[in-house]
């Protein structure tokens, strides 16, 4: 059984949703505003948001990411009735597990929030936007969320909860060779990181530093990603 918070001020449509998670075993609890989701969050350990992205007082990414101040481990999906480039570039910076329109694909919202990661956010920093693109996807799928960064000041403005890994191009735009990389070291000493380059001899030899050679094995990768988190402190079956 998992907890799920559905935050929309369209409640018929959060007990319908709520309704269909309980049918599945699962608790959901709906609320009609951020100042509500805050204060169930301080109360109860859920394993998902999902949430309305436009609503009066306080948006779907103001709610995620205050939110996140009170648990930042909360895996988070925003459902729109008018899906924009800005919802996707929010996707992006806040680290959704998932945008999704409305009304909302049920079968698609049912396997996402089946497969949500606690604690599962992974910074993807990658200027190839082919191939980000291509690695959000697999790992959302996997029920991991992602924040993306394209460039080495994208690093520094990062707003998102603490990332749980960090999969590095080595070479971004915006600083030498590496940039990125000790950046967001830095600021997270601990943060497993997987670097992926066409120029591994570059890489740095670190503890916590895994390099995967351009190009690279997809699922290997992936898998790599999943036995770090099997193995996080803390971590549950």
């Amino acid at each position: 059984m998992r907890r799920y918070l559905l935050l929309d001020d369209n409640r018929a449509l959060a007990e319908n949703l709520a309704e269909i998670l309980r049918d599945e075993g699962h608790q959901a609890t709906v609320v009609s505003s951020g100042d509500e989701a805050l204060r169930e969050v301080g109360a109860t350990r859920f394993d998902a948001l999902v949430t309305d992205m436009r609503m009066p007082g306080m948006s779907g990414a103001d709610a995620v990411r205050r939110i996140r101040r009170v648990d930042p481990g909360l895996a988070a999906v925003v459902m729109t009735a008018y899906p924009r480039e800005d919802d996707l570039a929010t996707a992006r910076r806040e680290g959704l597990l998932a945008v999704l329109p409305k009304p909302v694909p049920i079968s698609t919202l049912m396997g996402l929030l089946a497969n949500a990661r606690r604690d599962g956010l992974v910074v993807v920093a990658e200027d190839d936007p082919a191939l980000s693109d291509n690695l959000s996807e697999v790992l959302r799928a996997r029920g991991f969320s992602c924040v993306t960064v394209s460039s080495v000041l994208d690093a520094d403005l990062l707003s998102c909860a603490t990332p749980f890994a960090a999969l590095v191009d080595l070479r971004m735009p915006g600083g030498p060779d590496g940039e990125t990389l000790r950046r967001l070291r830095a600021r997270y000493p601990s943060l497993p990181t997987f670097v992926m380059t066409a120029w591994p001899d570059l890489a740095p030899l670190d503890v916590g530093v895994d390099v995967f050679s351009k190009p690279f094995d997809t699922g290997a990768l992936i898998g790599a990603l999943e036995t770090r988190y099997a193995a996080r402190p803390g971590a549950t079956p």
